[in-house]
């Protein structure tokens, strides 16, 4: 009957707007709730806005209705809604002297403010003199307000009275001190680095809450210098053994168990403390042992505790008896009919056998079941778990089934994880290279582009390397599988694009090492694979350096074979592409087809796919040429940094992007203006010849013509006497010739950036996994028979020790792995390029359309410097194939602008006159271009014109140059 009473005024005052409330709050609080779309609630949460904005401006409102008009304001602003206007009223509240608006105060300040808060300046002085209230509640909200708004800057001003409430007499003070000094020591820990021994001592606290409030902050440390606390290993013990004794009061137990959360913190400290030492691992034993006896699995917070037990048991120093009872309570976790439960047990049992493998024979058959568990959380860490298990024994069965679940699932974070994992299994324990070979096939077949690029690279590499041991005929038995597999799935629809790149890589390469496959056949289904996806340059790239790669092991071998129709085509199609890596590739093909059997033998040694290639980043072998140029009155380079005016475009954006994107307030004091130097230079324009820039085009430098200008305009005239000119230098210019201030000069190669799109080839239609109707303990009960499968399953996944024999193919993995992961920077530079077997070296070539007016000279000149560039080749290469003849040297002016002319010189052939072919196709084109010139010799500056023409079309024209390869090698 008292408790009908009581229901009663309380509906008698919710009507009358009670707990403290007025009505309209109410009402509020019911509109909103019952409000049937986020248009409405807004509506409503911006009427009741405008409302409390007139309120709060009124100045005769009461402070208790003041109080009631900021907890609408909190709830306005915690729906998502602006309320900056209320947050001066929630900081003027917290000088109230009445302790209940001052808490309220300081609620609304914690709500609405940060540390970063202009605001939080004027409450850091409310703060201080509330540290020192004799009111322990009004010290209470101020340590808690403390906790969220003093930053970095303001600890120092409350510091010291924090640390001085460490001993007042109230306990709820003291565990709220401890909590502000942990949270000033996770913003500064600097701060607070002094006074680290008063968390020691408040270990010793008598009150169990501040003992609890100071593990935090011993762990956070503990986790930064474990050794330093090696001396409280005891003293965590003995709180551990008190708290498992229910010898603290009763009021701290949750659902029957003492103190389940400074257990658990307890267990983790103990755990980082007895990482790797024995001698404080055995003090921990005999606790750990009573928890486990003790650990009731009917409450989730009691299960809580033993997985945390195990955890720690897996942590410190090995024990026979404890790994034993942590191997049981697995058990009983993974016979559990909860999910949560079998999760838990699935990663105890992943940390228990990294101590001791064989702990996971022995729940084989409740893995199993969690492998087929339709809860696909616990699928997943159930993998985990068979990932951290793999050895040679079991890896063809877990690697199956991860492709397996893999093609199953949609997630492509996921997927890619699977793909990446099991690669590295493939890797590290394969037993036979034809399984190696399936396996990658099926990942990347399934995976598609989600499988990283490098994973590819690494992949061509450990063909082309092997095993890394004596053993060749392994790894020709290696090459010859993957050439065969490759060529029955290069016809399947659908393939992803660094899948195709692997295969015309191998098959340019061993296509036809074994010689089981003809070169026409091979070379049939690159073409295949380059009209079959008419849109992707990288694999047309790949397939046509492979086509190149065949016919020059084949001129090599003495065979002549025949170019083919769809070859011809092929070739044909890329040579007028837009691509100019594309077009490279073809003309490279055709001039290839022209070269003797030695010439050959330099451009593209067999099996050099491995060979580092070093470069000379300086280009050293230049000097000589370089000081010859400037003996001859050529002028030196001018460092961009060392040059008047000439200023960077793009370093000027991204200083103005650095600028727009600094939202602070800056008070350092402006620069000082500069002298503008346009009167002088005016003045200096009437007495002496001005210099003019004109536009050269060395890509490397820029040049100065010092020839007097015979016209100037009569507007700088005129601007220049008033001393107000516009200056120009360093600006670039967006039309016109390149001028002095051009800072990007023509590259001399497009290099084409492989961009995988997503895959589209997921196993749609695939069936997953059919649910269990019972699980392993049920099982167990009705004492059913297991299936013969299943039995089978579980003896692959936890057979018996890999033999010795199989370790070989495991170190042969790892080596191959290692030796992908040392790769020198000019081979891993290489990685992101199309073609990664090319040897021309990763050096920018110079321009062939960017030299300028040389000087004449009558003397033969020194050794041509660019002769050294085909050493680079390869090591076959080392010396010239041709000598050049010495009159070729001695022509005119060079003008190599006459590759544009209409007039070929006879017996050329149709070539690239891409200047991307290479530094050996410089210098062919040097010479041929010499003697050119001295033929015709057209004027600079129609050589210039054509130049710019060709920049701003974008590919250079293709139906009159010179063959390259055949000017090089005569």
């Amino acid at each position: 009957m008292e408790q009908l009473r009581t229901i009663g005024r309380e509906l008698a005052m919710g009507s009358q707007g009670g707990w403290g409330q007025s009505k309209e709050f109410l009402d509020l609080v019911k509109s909103i709730g019952e409000a049937r779309s986020k248009a409405e609630e807004d509506r409503i949460i911006a009427r009741e806005l405008e409302h409390l904005k007139r309120r709060l401006a009124d100045p005769d409102v009461p402070r208790r209705k003041m109080k009631e008009l900021l907890l609408r304001l909190v709830y306005a602003e915690m729906l998502g809604h602006d309320a900056s206007f209320g947050h001066i009223h929630a900081v003027k509240m917290t000088h109230d002297e009445s302790l209940p608006l001052k808490r309220t105060g300081y609620l609304a300040v914690a709500l609405f403010l940060d540390e970063r808060h202009d605001l939080v300046i004027l409450v850091v002085n409310t703060i201080q003199k509330d540290l020192r209230s004799d009111n322990y509640l009004v010290v209470c909200a101020a340590l808690t307000a403390a906790c969220r708004l003093i930053g970095e800057e303001a600890i120092p001003a409350v510091l010291p009275q924090v640390v001085e409430l460490l001993a007042h007499p109230k306990e709820a003070v003291r565990k709220k001190a401890v909590m502000a000094l942990h949270r000033f020591y996770q913003r500064s820990p600097s701060s607070v680095s002094h006074l680290v021994s008063n968390f020691r001592k408040r270990l010793c606290d008598n009150d169990p809450g501040v003992m609890g409030a100071t593990l935090c902050p011993l762990y956070d440390l503990i986790l930064e210098e474990p050794n330093s606390y090696k001396d409280l290993v005891v003293s965590f013990v003995n709180i551990l053994k008190q708290v498992a004794e229910r010898r603290l009061p009763t009021s701290y137990d949750y659902h029957q168990m003492p103190a389940p959360f400074i257990q658990i913190k307890l267990l983790k400290i103990l755990a980082v403390l007895g990482s790797g030492d024995k001698q404080a691992s055995g003090h921990m034993y005999t606790v750990l042992g009573d928890i486990f006896r003790k650990g009731d699995t009917a409450s989730n917070i009691g299960n809580a505790i033993l997985y945390e037990c195990i955890c720690c048991i897996s942590s410190i120093f090995p024990n026979p008896k404890m790994l034993e009872a942590a191997a049981e309570t697995t058990s009983k976790f993974l016979k559990s009919d909860s999910h949560n439960l079998k999760y838990m047990g699935i990663d105890a049992l992943g940390r228990l056998i990294k101590i001791n493998p064989d702990i996971a024979e022995e729940h084989q058959l409740a893995v199993i079941d969690c492998l087929e568990d339709p809860d696909d959380t616990l699928k997943r860490k159930t993998f985990e778990l068979l990932y951290k298990m793999t050895k040679s024994t079991n890896v063809e069965v877990i690697v199956d089934r991860m492709i397996e679940y893999m093609i199953n699932i949609t997630d492509h974070h996921y997927k890619t994880e699977i793909a990446s994992r099991c690669v590295e299994l493939a890797e590290q324990f394969a037993p036979s290279n034809q399984w190696f070979i399936q396996t990658m096939n099926k990942v990347f077949e399934h995976a598609g582009d989600l499988v990283n690029i490098r994973v590819a690279h690494n992949l061509m590499r450990l063909i082309a390397e092997g095993f890394g041991e004596e053993d060749e005929g392994a790894d020709s038995q290696l090459r010859s599988s993957a050439v065969d597999s490759y060529l029955r799935i290069v016809g399947e629809p659908k393939l992803p694009s660094s899948f195709l790149q692997i295969i015309c890589w191998v098959l340019g390469e061993y296509g036809t090492a074994d010689g089981k496959y003809s070169a026409s056949y091979i070379i049939g289904k690159l073409c295949d694979v380059a009209e079959a996806h008419l849109t992707d340059d990288t694999v047309k790239a790949y397939a046509i350096s492979a086509i190149l790669k065949i016919f020059a092991f084949e001129v090599t071998l003495g065979r002549k074979i025949d170019m083919l129709p769809e070859c011809q085509t092929l070739v044909d199609e890329l040579s007028a592409s837009h691509s100019t890596d594309l077009q490279q590739r073809a003309y490279e093909l055709q001039a290839l087809l022209g070269l003797d059997k030695h010439a050959v033998e330099s451009v593209m040694p067999a099996d050099a796919s491995c060979e580092d290639i070093e470069v000379d980043r300086n280009l050293s072998f230049l000097n000589s040429y370089v000081h010859q140029a400037l003996e001859n009155g050529a002028a030196p380079y001018i460092p961009e940094s060392e040059r008047s005016g000439a200023i960077s475009v793009g370093s000027y954006k991204s200083q103005e992007q650095q600028e727009t994107s600094a939202h602070t307030l800056r008070f350092e004091a402006y620069e000082m203006p500069k002298p503008s130097m346009a009167l002088a230079t005016s003045q200096a324009s009437m007495s002496a010849p001005p210099t003019d820039l004109v536009p050269v085009p060395e890509p490397g430098y820029y040049k100065e013509d010092h020839q007097t200008s015979r016209s100037q305009p009569s507007g700088d005239a005129v601007s220049g006497e008033f001393g107000v000119k516009l200056r120009l230098d360093g600006v670039q210019k967006k039309w016109g010739r390149p001028t002095y201030s051009s800072s990007t000069p023509s590259s001399s190669a497009s290099s084409q950036q492989a961009t995988n799109g997503a895959s589209h080839s997921d196993g749609g239609g695939a069936t997953s996994s059919q649910a269990r109707e019972s699980t392993y303990g049920s099982k167990r009960q009705q004492g059913t028979e297991i299936s013969a499968e299943k039995q089978r399953l579980a003896a692959s996944l936890f057979g018996s020790a890999a033999a010795k024999a199989d370790r070989k193919a495991q170190a042969s993995r790892k080596t191959a792995k290692e030796s992908a992961s040392t790769e020198k920077a000019s081979a891993s530079s290489a990685a992101s390029q199309p073609i990664k077997e090319q040897v021309i070296p990763a050096v920018p070539p110079p321009d062939l359309l960017d030299l300028g007016d040389e000087p004449v000279s009558s003397s033969p000149p020194i050794a041509d410097p660019f002769s050294q560039l085909e050493g680079l080749l390869g090591p076959a290469s080392a010396t010239p194939v041709v000598s050049g003849t010495p009159a070729a040297s001695t022509s005119n002016a060079q003008d190599l602008m006459s590759i544009f002319s209409d007039d070929v010189p006879t017996g050329a052939t149709s070539g690239s006159a891409d200047p991307a072919v290479g530094d050996a196709n410089l210098m062919s084109s040097h010479k041929g271009a010499t003697a050119a010139a001295a033929k015709k010799g057209p004027s600079l500056q129609d050589a210039l014109q054509k130049d710019a023409t060709a920049r701003q079309v974008g590919v250079t024209p293709t139906g009159n140059n010179p063959n390259l390869f055949k000017d090089l090698l005569g």
